[in-house]
C-alpha cells in the first residue's frame, strides 16, 4: 500500500480538547513495543475506554460514537504536547487517521507525524471553529485536504484556507519517501555530483 499523500477528502473526527498532550495521544504504559502496528487500538486510551479490565468503552467519547468516522482527525489548540514520543503519531496513524488538523501543534509531535506519513495542518482559530460548528451540524461534513495546493477545503461551504509546510516533507509525502527513499530517488543526481566535484 502506497504511503503517499495528496488530496484527501474525508469525513471527520472532532475532538474539541485544548492541549492534548503525548500521555493523553497513548499512555506510557502501552510504550513497551517496538514495531509501530498495533498502537492504534490504544489511542486516547484513558479518554476512551472504562478502567476496568473489560475495556468498556465510554458512551461521550467521540471515536466510541458511530455518528463519526474517516481519514481526518480535528483537534484543539496545542495538540501534541508533552513528551517527545514518536508512538504518538504511529497510534493515530494506525488508527486510521491521514491527517490531523489544529490552530498549533507542539513541533516534536509535528515533526514525528511528516516523519510518519501523518499530515499535520495548521488551520486559523477562526477556520478551527467553523470545521467543529460544520461538523456539530453535520456529522457527514467532509474536508478535503489538498497537499500539493497547500490548501483545506470546507466541501459544504467551499472554504478554504491554506497552510505551510517543508517543501522538504511535501516532497516525501507526494512521493510515499522516507529519508532513505529520498536519497535513493536522487542517486544519479548524488553521483553526478560527485563526478563534478571529487574526480
Amino acid at each position: 500500500m502506497s504511503k503517499a499523500i495528496n488530496i484527501i477528502t474525508s469525513t471527520i473526527v472532532p475532538l474539541h480538547n485544548e492541549n492534548v498532550d503525548t500521555d493523553q495521544i497513548i499512555p506510557a504504559r502501552f510504550l513497551k513495543a517496538t514495531s509501530r502496528d498495533g498502537f492504534g487500538k490504544n489511542l486516547f486510551r484513558d479518554w476512551r475506554y472504562e478502567n476496568d479490565n473489560e475495556a468498556t468503552p465510554k458512551k461521550d467519547f467521540v471515536l466510541n460514537n458511530a455518528l463519526y468516522a474517516g481519514k481526518i482527525l480535528v483537534a484543539g489548540k496545542n495538540f501534541g504536547c508533552g513528551s517527545s514520543r514518536e508512538h504518538a503519531a504511529w497510534a493515530i496513524k494506525d488508527a486510521g487517521f491521514d491527517v490531523v488538523v489544529s490552530s498549533f501543534f507542539a513541533d516534536i509531535f509535528k515533526n514525528n507525524a511528516l516523519n510518519n506519513f501523518l499530515l499535520p495542518v495548521v488551520v486559523s482559530d477562526e477556520f478551527l471553529n467553523r470545521i467543529f460548528e460544520a461538523v456539530e451540524n453535520n456529522p457527514s461534513t467532509e474536508l478535503t485536504v489538498n497537499l500539493g495546493e497547500q490548501s483545506i477545503t470546507l466541501n459544504e461551504t467551499r472554504a478554504t484556507e491554506t497552510f505551510d509546510i517543508n517543501n522538504y516533507k511535501k516532497t516525501c509525502l507526494l512521493n510515499g519517501f522516507d529519508d532513505i527513499d529520498y536519497l535513493l530517488n536522487i542517486k544519479p543526481e548524488i553521483e553526478t555530483y560527485e563526478k563534478e566535484h571529487f574526480n
